[in-house]
């Protein structure tokens, strides 16, 4: 071994390589030969045949690194700082070689020898929908300061009490609390919660604010479903196939429970769900009809049922008993709220002048005052529009609501109707059926408010880029002329309506005659929809002759606005229900 260092040392001190390596570290070949005792000539002669100047960078590192090593190895008494240059030059010749072997071809693993490692061993799975604990707690401190002060009586309610029954004004934020509710609860608890609605569309309206919550307050993204947690709880997002779905459990959130058609079935499947004493029951609606299965329930005579006369309770479901919230005899704890208590709780989003303006009375107390509606005046009450209510995402195969051409190539039919105050208009967007007596169904509804006749014809001509429009009714009375000039420039051949009672008559014969052989569908969590045909009524005009249909008290204002809309597409079909698109030539002839 000494004999091998003792060579390299005499090759270190050799001049043609000394004079190399003192080139490279930029002296001059005059200085290198004053300071070896060589000639210029014979040095420059070294330089040429060598090809000094045609070496890498590397070449040259490594030369220096070389000739340093030499020299501290051949120390006779090495200092500390000797031993740990000797190290750190011996590894940098280690990093040349790697370097030079990839320059020759390698690969990433010859620069860094842990990555030739790194997929060795067991990989580990990255846990699905995972947060930390500073995640958890940045949700719940969201969630807390995001409350009115309806909200954090909820919230307080549900600590305490199985069950909470909440009748509501619309917009209020329910659906919306309620879902932060649930997901803060699953984080803390580890509980499963089950959310139901009439439609698996509409229950998936909770899946959107709960994942927006989480993106938003503590950059969490949550994925699956069911949303399945680390800590195990899982979250459910449940329409009308509920009743197929028993082995569920957890916490249950029943949406606008007074739109479920067959209620009584419904809540009998879901209290299942929910029957153990940790789990707790929730049931929030706007109010719809006295006649709904549902208002024994809300009204509390449902518990009363097959009890005698002693043990029956009577329940004040009246405003003032129930505006702050209270427990009830039968065990429930409920709570009445109006658009009035949202805005003395906090909520800032309403002007209630305005709303006052755009509803009538009877349209106020209903939608924001919780007022149930009376339909037995209604030519289209509850019950018969109950039969139109589907599961959207499970019986219309067809139909790809998210996708550029929802209905391919298929041809659909558009209602429009203005409002009578130029302040709020609907749209809908009909399916004609395909054989004669066949089902419409409503794919789509919009409802313009505060947009002027531009901004609406825009609207109707973003229809008719992605689903093949063949019709197009339009209400021209008043102020839909301006809607219907500009919709005939991209579309010559749209119908026009300009209203008398006899157009109103033939428009809701048609309806009628439609929704009682069951062939108009729309989703069942549209309960806009629904509402809208439910205050149409039979009236008479001005002079008491004639029988004309109205919505509401004030023949001024629109109330109605989908149903007209709707029954301006229908209209397209004659009484007999026969249409060119729904008849084959051989039927014809």
């Amino acid at each position: 071994m000494d004999m091998q260092v003792n060579a390299e040392i005499a090759e270190a001190q050799n001049p043609r390589k000394r004079a190399r390596s003192l080139y490279w570290q930029g002296y001059a070949i005059a200085w290198i030969a004053d300071q070896l005792g060589e000639r210029r000539s014979t040095v420059h002669s070294w330089k040429r045949r060598d090809k000094w100047d045609d070496t890498s960078p590397l070449d040259r590192c490594e030369d220096a690194i070389e000739a340093r090593l030499i020299r501290l190895v051949a120390k006779e008494h090495k200092s500390g700082s000797d031993f740990k240059e000797i190290d750190l030059l011996g590894r940098q010749l280690e990093r040349a070689a790697r370097v030079r072997k990839y320059s020759n071809g390698g690969n990433e693993a010859d620069l860094n020898p842990k990555v030739a490692n790194r997929n060795k061993g067991p990989k580990k799975v990255a846990t699905r929908n995972d947060y930390s604990e500073e995640q958890q707690e940045r949700l719940h401190e969201a969630f807390i300061d995001s409350l009115f002060v309806y909200q954090e009586n909820w919230h307080s309610a549900g600590l305490l009490n199985r069950t909470r029954n909440i009748l509501k004004s619309r917009q209020i934020g329910a659906t919306w609390y309620f879902a932060r509710e649930a997901l803060d609860d699953a984080m803390e608890t580890g509980r499963n919660q089950i959310f139901l609605s009439a439609s698996k569309a509409q229950a998936h309206v909770f899946k959107n604010y709960i994942k927006q919550f989480a993106r938003e307050a503590a950059d969490i993204e949550l994925q699956g479903d069911p949303i399945i947690l680390p800590n195990g709880a899982e979250l459910y997002f449940l329409g009308t196939n509920v009743r197929t779905a028993q082995s569920y459990h957890g916490n249950t959130y029943t949406d606008e429970y007074f739109w479920i058609p067959k209620f009584e079935e419904f809540r009998k499947v879901t209290s299942g769900m929910s029957m153990h004493k940790h789990w707790r029951k929730t049931y929030f609606s706007t109010p719809s009809s006295l006649s709904h299965e549902a208002y024994p329930f809300w009204s509390g005579s449902w518990a009363n049922k097959g009890k005698p006369k002693a043990e029956q309770v009577m329940i004040d479901i009246s405003h003032q008993a129930l505006k702050d919230g209270r427990l009830c005899e039968d065990g429930q704890w409920r709570q009445l709220v109006t658009v009035l208590d949202a805005v003395a709780g906090g909520c800032n989003l309403f002007d209630i002048d305005e709303l006052r303006r755009e509803y009538s009375p009877e349209e106020f107390l209903n939608l924001l005052m919780c007022q149930f509606i009376d339909d037995g005046q209604s030519i289209f009450p509850l019950a018969l529009m109950q039969r139109c209510m589907v599961d959207s995402w499970v019986v219309w195969d067809d139909f790809k609501p998210f996708a550029l051409r929802p209905l391919g190539n298929r041809e659909v039919w558009i209602g429009y109707d203005p409002s009578h105050t130029g302040d709020s208009a609907a749209m809908v967007v009909i399916a004609p059926p395909l054989v004669q007596g066949g089902k419409f169904r409503i794919l789509d509804r919009v409802q313009f408010k505060g947009m002027d006749f531009e901004e609406q014809a825009n609207r109707i001509k973003k229809v008719t880029e992605c689903y093949n429009v063949t019709y197009i009714g339009i209400d021209t009375t008043g102020v839909g002329q301006g809607v219907y000039q500009l919709v005939t420039q991209f579309f010559p051949g749209a119908r026009s309506f300009n209203y008398s009672p006899d157009v109103k008559v033939r428009l809701v014969l048609k309806a009628l005659d439609v929704v009682n052989k069951g062939r108009l569908e729309f989703d069942a969590g549209w309960t806009d929809v629904a509402a809208s045909f439910m205050a149409i009524k039979k009236t008479t005009t001005a002079s008491g002759r004639q029988v004309t249909f109205e919505a509401g008290r004030s023949k001024e204002i629109s109330h109605a606005d989908l149903a007209w809309a709707t029954m301006h597409a229908l209209a397209n079909e004659p009484l007999e229900g026969q249409t060119a698109g729904n008849t084959s030539i051989l039927e014809i002839y």
